[in-house]
């Protein structure tokens, strides 16, 4: 039911229980003054009859007081002391034996003592409610009763009237209730439609400006959902933050309730799960292999927190974190630490290879300069010493040389300073600082320099590097009779300079790695030519600062193919 209906309801009862309760209260004090005033009219007439009724006896009696019943509209009776009745104004005398003795009659008892009796009761002689009034005479006592019919009359007639004014007032007042009911009921339901519509999220107008309790309800109200909105939006502001904070983590991270089912994953989570953007997540124990991560996430799930231990997932290594939320579940980050190992592999190798590549000149300059101090060895062969311990620092010089400048191009330190450059007198001036050695080797050389790709965009010191480098290892690998050749191409994307030779080859299953610091094919026969294994990774690290790509193809026996591509100019 509504407010209106109800309030409207409640008025309706109210007017109806004040007009009913007027006219039960009304009915008792009209019937009690009416009969008040017919006991004194009664007792008025009943002390004129006996007076009336002295002295009288037998037909006399009777003939008296039919007279005055039938006058007076009254019931007259006369009663001797033994409480018969002697004389009835509404029966005969020959009939008066049948009527009932009256000794015990209260109005009786009363005038047989000397008083005015009264009494209201139901007749048992006529069947009506008779007002009585006795008072006494020689040898009994004479009676007035009166039937009520009158007083019945005008009480009907008094309730009839108050009726016929509560049921106007009842519609009258029901009419009123109706426009009051409504009247306070619209603003009340306008704050309900409000607060309904901000609790289903849209904004509504709340009218406030009324004065009385309900204004400052909706003053509450308005002010309530200002505050509310406020804090929505603030919510609402901080939950996209946070969405774009995970999102853009690098770290993957995953929620879950209390059951170990996953609520949410960050993109980094699922690319470290392989799981598809839009792909349903498992369980958060299905996600992993290893019982040290089920343990993990276990001990999360009751409440632990964990940090920092490593997980195999596929060909990655990560370091799984749990922590316990307060209402339930757990939060898991999973930090991808794959490069990280592979860095921490390399340097160690790097160390390794540094140290290896190290020992063995300053383990070679130590035996000759402990010689050459222990014993006083011929001149010719001092020298021969010395040279040795000369070509080895020199074997250690260059060997810092090039980690200083592999380490200056990898850290950014150094930038090509851009220029054209005509390959053919570069090329041919390098193979001049090789030519003695390749003269040795009794090898051939060919530079096939195109037309169109005459020209590089590139470092000066930076391609003669690069071609030094490659070309340099050609000449070292190459076994006597072999040949080198050096061609130029020209494609959209610029210029590409290949330096082939007809050496050992490679291997396929060391081609990929040849670019890498210190990795050689055969290490032994490489430190006995001489080499320091980082020429091709400074090639590499030079050719991606030109903004470039170099390639090798290879075969055993066959020869070794380097592609190097210098970019075009932009534009």
């Amino acid at each position: 039911m509504t407010l209106s209906r109800k309030l409207f309801a409640s008025y309706v009862v109210l007017v109806a229980a004040s007009t009913l309760t007027l006219v039960v209260a009304a009915d008792r004090s009209l019937r009690s003054r009416l009969l008040r005033e017919a006991t004194v009219e009664v007792t008025r007439e009943t002390a004129f009859l006996t007076h009336a009724v002295e002295g009288r006896h037998g037909e006399t009696l009777d003939a008296l007081v039919y007279r005055l019943g039938h006058e007076t509209g009254r019931r007259v009776t006369v009663i001797d002391s033994a409480g018969h009745v002697i004389a009835d104004s509404d029966f005969p005398h020959d009939q008066l034996g049948g009527l009932e003795n009256h000794a015990t009659r209260p109005e009786f008892v009363a005038a047989l003592h000397g008083a005015t009796g009264t009494d209201l009761r139901k007749s048992v002689t006529t069947g009506r409610w008779e007002l009585k009034v006795a008072m006494p005479v020689p040898g009994g006592a004479a009676r007035v009763s009166t039937p009520l019919p009158q007083v019945d009359t005008v009480v009907g007639g008094a309730q009839n009237a108050v009726l016929l004014g509560g049921f106007l007032a009842l519609v009258v007042g029901a009419v009123l209730a109706f426009g009051f009911a409504r009247s306070v009921a619209r603003p009340l339901l306008r704050l309900r439609e409000a607060a309904q519509a901000f609790a289903h999220g849209t904004s509504s107008v709340i009218d406030a400006r009324g004065r009385d309790e309900v204004g400052d309800l909706a003053r509450s109200l308005r002010s309530l959902q200002e505050n509310l909105s406020r804090r929505m939006w603030d919510l609402e502001r901080e939950r996209a933050e946070m969405t774009a904070l995970i999102s853009s983590m690098v770290e993957g991270v995953i929620a879950m309730d209390a059951s170990g089912a996953v609520t949410s994953l960050n993109p980094a989570a699922r690319e470290l799960l392989k799981l598809g953007q839009d792909a349903p997540a498992p369980r958060a124990l299905e996600l992993f292999r290893q019982r040290a991560a089920h343990d993990l996430v276990e001990r999360s799930l009751a409440g632990g927190t964990t940090a920092g231990h490593e997980v195999e997932l596929d060909d990655r290594t990560v370091l799984l974190s749990a922590h316990a939320l307060p209402a339930g579940g757990a939060v898991l980050v999973l930090h991808d630490i794959t490069g990280l190992k592979r860095l921490e592999n390399v340097r160690r190798d790097f160390v390794a290879n540094v140290s290896h590549e190290l020992k063995t000149p300053l383990t070679v300059i130590r035996g000759y300069a402990e010689t050459l101090l222990g014993e006083d060895a011929p001149p010719d062969v001092r020298r021969s010493f010395l040279e040795k311990v000369l070509s080895n620092a020199q074997r250690m010089q260059q060997l810092v040389d090039d980690l200083l400048d592999l380490s200056r191009i990898e850290s950014g330190a150094w930038a090509p300073r851009l220029q054209f450059l005509q390959l053919e007198p570069l090329v041919q001036e390098i193979w001049a600082s090789l030519k003695p050695r390749a003269d040795a080797q009794r090898l051939a050389f060919r530079a096939e320099i195109a037309p169109d790709a005459g020209a590089v965009h590139a470092d000066a010191a930076g391609a003669r590097q690069i071609l030094l480098n490659v070309l340099d290892n050609a000449v070292r690998y190459t076994p006597p009779g072999g040949q080198v050749t050096v061609r130029s191409s020209r494609s959209p994307e610029g210029v590409t300079v290949e330096i082939g030779d007809t050496g050992v080859g490679i291997g396929s299953e060391h081609l990929p790695r040849i670019f890498e610091r210190f990795y050689r094919v055969d290490a032994a026969r490489s430190r006995e030519l001489g080499g320091t294994g980082l020429g091709l990774a400074i090639v590499k690290h030079l050719v991606e600062a030109h903004g470039g790509r170099v390639a090798a193809e290879s075969a055993l026996g066959v020869g070794t193919t380097i592609r190097v591509l210098f970019p075009a100019p932009p534009g």
